[in-house]
């Protein structure tokens, strides 16, 4: 029981771990938050807490199994927790939520009624598009 109970504390701190990674790409922070990107300082606490975590997921595993099993259970929770955040990210990235409002301490009343990147790039007049004055386009 004990056993289950850290592979699956493994797999949850290596889903973290693969998370913060994510949410430190523009385009993850966009989906889960719909808020502005973070600054750079707040990409790279982002980056250096993901890789800080998935180091401390292979020093566990390293630990409880040696270095020889270790190593390849290590590889495959990688892998599983990996394929865990891109699934949660393309189909509910709004799960991943409480993770950046505790990671990046960001309240979701904080934002009401500020500008976000989606209502600045939805907002605008012509979409990028020239205007044309009134001739078609070949």
């Amino acid at each position: 029981m004990a056993s289950v109970l850290f592979l699956i504390a493994l797999f949850l701190a290596t889903y973290l771990g693969f998370a913060l990674l994510a949410m430190s790409q523009a385009r993850h922070w966009r989906a889960v938050s719909e808020t502005a990107e973070p600054s750079c300082t707040g990409k790279l606490a982002l980056r250096i807490g993901g890789g800080v975590w998935l180091f401390f997921t292979l020093c566990l595993a390293l630990f409880r199994d040696g270095p020889s099993f270790g190593a390849l259970l290590w590889a495959t929770v990688i892998s599983m927790a990996a394929l865990a955040v891109a699934f949660t990210l393309s189909w509910q990235p709004r799960l991943v939520w409480p993770l950046a409002a505790l990671v990046c301490f960001v309240r979701p009343e904080r934002m009401k009624g500020k500008k976000t990147i989606m209502n600045v790039y939805w907002g605008r007049r012509n979409y990028g598009r020239r205007k044309h004055n009134g001739r078609k386009r070949r």
